[in-house]
């Protein structure tokens, strides 16, 4: 089973990341970008079948290690 997990900050915290590339693009010409948030895609193959199995792994893998949940949110997707 495949799975894509997305990882982004929480609404109100900083992201300096998104920042710089909104400052960026309006320096490149590309007016009208208000905002960007920038996060990261980590796709997973599972050897699980299971889609319920899969999820509550993926989701515990989220929590020891792939996102920051003091300041990170994240959503899995799987096909």
């Amino acid at each position: 089973m495949k799975a894509r997990v997305q990882v982004m900050l929480k609404t109100g915290v900083l992201d300096p990341q998104g920042e710089a590339i909104r400052h960026a693009l309006g320096a490149l010409g590309f007016d009208g970008v208000e905002g960007v948030r920038q996060g990261k895609v980590i796709e997973i193959d599972l050897a699980e079948t299971d889609p319920e199995a899969a999820e509550a792994q993926l989701s515990e893998m989220c929590e020891k290690l792939l996102a920051n949940t003091v300041i990170e949110s994240y959503k899995i997707d799987l096909s």
